[in-house]
């Protein structure tokens, strides 16, 4: 079979990206790799299944292309740039996500029905919004340049989200073909043990989270803040396939005892038997990946749960899930390494350090029983930016430490991510604990 077709390249920088000063070179350049990266993701994808959209909290992979390029247009080539000519005029309705003060927007259950324009009309504008970028970033001066920095940042660390979401919803499309096409076919094969699963201890008294120093943050990961913490154990790595397989093996699917109401009623409505994505064959269990249907690796961490499931396995275990305080003050100090996108697994692989705790940035997306609320002292920041985090405050649970489908670089011990609580596409899997 030929490699599919696509039109979407690396683009290189224009002529007058060229520049002396490190720190504005750096910014070019990283700006440049990000974009390069989300691109790559999209070659070996054929322009069809770029344009269909599986259920309404997936996106197509030419909307993820071209809203993010639409971010950078909207926040930092219009306001910025002056002579800046938008792609088209139609673009900001169509790949707006949720930024009301930016103005209307196409529904988001309905963005698999753009199929204009083409997936070679998005490359276009990705290009044409890139060296935009390019020429804004090189010829700013240095005044403007240091005002520029922190919004170019927010778009980078923006695109870099969807990549992780692209990864996400390409998943979700090939899972619901019945030819069950692989995006990336090989990987990693199956085998070996699990570490045995022990419990560190960690002290109680008062804690400061939340981020502090240098370094990129969103505004939901601050203000830095004191926590009472009672003393806690933290399970060594994270919650296994094959002790998934031990939970439903005793009937975790079946006893209400387990199960918090809302998650109860959507197993008897039906929706939950198994993590996402496993499917029975004569009586073995296989799980469809990013690098097709493959064999369940008992000793890999279990993906795909939501925190309905991940709270019913802690309560069937004897345990409970960390709080999203515990987790950090767990993390804090530990090298934030793992397995994460650039690895090429494109799936969560067993831990591989003596290292413990293990596993705690990487491989998957570890649900807290924290629900996601503002930090004391928090307060968007105005206009269409501060639509970011803060209006999403509400019944959605926090997961920490980052996956094999995020970015090397993107994640840190302060992250906070978020779902609802019966959403399964993200490569969310748990990690236990109990009081000490």
């Amino acid at each position: 079979m030929n490699k599919p077709w696509n039109p979407l390249a690396i683009p290189q920088p224009s002529s007058s990206a060229a520049t002396g000063d490190t720190g504005r070179g750096a910014a070019i350049a990283r700006f440049l790799k990000v974009r390069g990266q989300t691109e790559a993701l999209a070659r070996d994808l054929h322009p069809e299944d770029q344009t269909v959209q599986s259920m309404p909290d997936c996106s197509p992979t030419k909307w993820h292309l071209a809203h993010v390029s639409w971010f950078f247009e909207t926040f930092l080539l219009v306001p910025h740039l002056p002579g800046y000519k938008v792609a088209s005029t139609d673009f900001a309705f169509l790949f707006n996500s949720y930024y009301e003060a930016a103005g209307p927007r196409h529904a988001r259950f309905a963005r698999g029905l753009i199929t204009r324009p083409t997936v070679v009309e998005v490359a276009d504008y990705r290009r044409h919004v890139t060296e935009a970028m390019t020429d804004l970033l090189a010829g700013a001066d240095e005044a403007a340049f240091a005002r520029l920095a922190p919004l170019v940042e927010i778009g980078i660390n923006h695109e870099q989200q969807h990549q992780e979401l692209i990864l996400m919803d390409i998943l979700n499309l090939f899972a619901a073909n019945p030819l069950r096409p692989a995006y990336r076919p090989g990987g990693p094969a199956a085998g070996g043990q699990a570490a045995a699963l022990a419990f560190l201890d960690y002290p109680g008294g008062i804690f400061e989270i939340g981020h502090a120093g240098e370094g990129f943050s969103y505004d939901n990961e601050g203000p830095r803040h004191e926590v009472l913490l009672r003393p806690f154990r933290l399970a060594s790595r994270a919650v296994t396939n094959g002790e998934w397989l031990a939970f439903i093996a005793d009937g975790g699917y079946r006893r209400p005892d387990l199960w918090l109401a809302d998650g109860w009623a959507r197993v008897k409505a039906g929706e939950y038997e198994a993590p996402l994505y496993w499917e029975l064959h004569d009586g073995d269990w296989q799980a469809f990946t990013l690098n097709g249907l493959n064999p369940l690796d008992p000793a890999a961490p279990v993906v795909h749960v939501s925190y309905y499931e991940a709270d019913a396995f802690a309560r069937w275990a004897g345990k409970r899930l960390p709080t999203e305080a515990e987790w950090e003050v767990a993390a804090r100090g530990l090298p934030v390494a793992g397995n994460f996108l650039d690895s090429g697994a494109l799936r969560p692989l067993p831990a591989a350090t003596d290292d413990l705790p293990a596993q705690m940035f990487g491989d998957v997306w570890e649900w807290t029983q924290s629900p996601y609320v503002a930090y004391p002292g928090y307060r968007p920041a105005p206009g269409a930016l501060g639509e970011y985090n803060g209006k999403f405050m509400s019944s959605q649970m926090v997961l920490r430490g980052g996956c094999c489908a995020t970015p090397e670089g993107h994640a840190r011990a302060t992250y906070r991510n978020f779902f609802y609580p019966h959403q399964r596409w993200a490569f969310a899997g748990l990690r236990l604990a109990e009081d000490a």
